[in-house]
């Protein structure tokens, strides 16, 4: 699976995992950077699911409005 295939759910939950190591500490510089960019890759994929959701919901709520009667 590549991060275009990736569900949000999944990223979601790749993210949380990626902050908890990032939060317990005990990796070296170079796993914390390494980690820092993927969490960054996760959030930009999941702002991405969330921007197309909120798309989508706002052009339903337009379409229901235009609905005449």
């Amino acid at each position: 699976m590549t991060d275009q295939d990736i569900s949000y759910e999944a990223a979601r939950g790749e993210l949380a995992a990626v902050v908890e190591k990032l939060e317990a500490g005990g990796t070296t510089l170079e796993e914390s950077l390494a980690l820092w960019e993927r969490g960054e890759e996760l959030a930009a994929i999941c702002q991405r699911w969330l921007d197309g959701a909120r798309a989508r919901l706002d052009a339903a709520r337009r379409e229901r409005a235009a609905e005449p009667g």
